[in-house]
């Protein structure tokens, strides 16, 4: 009875030291703020941008289809683009669950909505409600990619790199 006793009393002292430890994670996690796009075409910390702007936007998305090309003067771009292409066609081909993200993202704004509006050239129209697709560039880029994405019949925006 004793032994009972002292873990019933141990239990009850600890509790108080638990619920801080929580409090004090919970504080950590509210304080990130958003990552500003790189002024570089450094691969890493443009995946880092995309990444953090992904995950600010997924809002109750079950999977995410994420399309990135590196920098265009970089090694082997073309074929870099014309996989991501492949792919991006492929997958929209196949078809896309409600509830899911296409997101688009690169520090080569013009060629990731070329890239964006040829993989949309074969979607049929209303095919795709539901989705959302997330496109991150500049704002020149961004009416020619919604007009593009929008007879699918998809959830879309646009979402500045800067």
């Amino acid at each position: 009875m004793k032994n009972a006793t002292r873990l019933l009393l141990i239990a009850c002292l600890s509790l108080p030291f638990l619920a801080a430890c929580k409090k004090e994670e919970q504080k950590v996690a509210a304080v990130e703020a958003p990552l500003t796009a790189p002024t570089t075409s450094d691969e890493n910390a443009w995946n880092a941008y995309l990444t953090d702007v992904v995950k600010r936007n997924l809002d109750g998305v079950s999977n995410t289809y994420v399309y990135v090309l590196p920098a265009e003067g970089s090694q082997d771009f073309q074929g870099y683009y014309d996989r991501q292409l492949e792919k991006a066609q492929t997958d929209i081909s196949r078809g896309i669950l409600e509830g899911n993200l296409l997101a688009f993202g690169s520090p080569t704004s013009a060629k990731t909505a070329d890239l964006t509006i040829a993989a949309f050239s074969k979607a049929q129209p209303g095919s795709m409600k539901g989705v959302k697709v997330l496109f991150i560039g500049a704002a020149a880029d961004n009416d020619r990619v919604k007009a593009a994405v929008a007879p699918a019949g998809v959830d879309y925006k646009f979402v500045e790199a800067k």
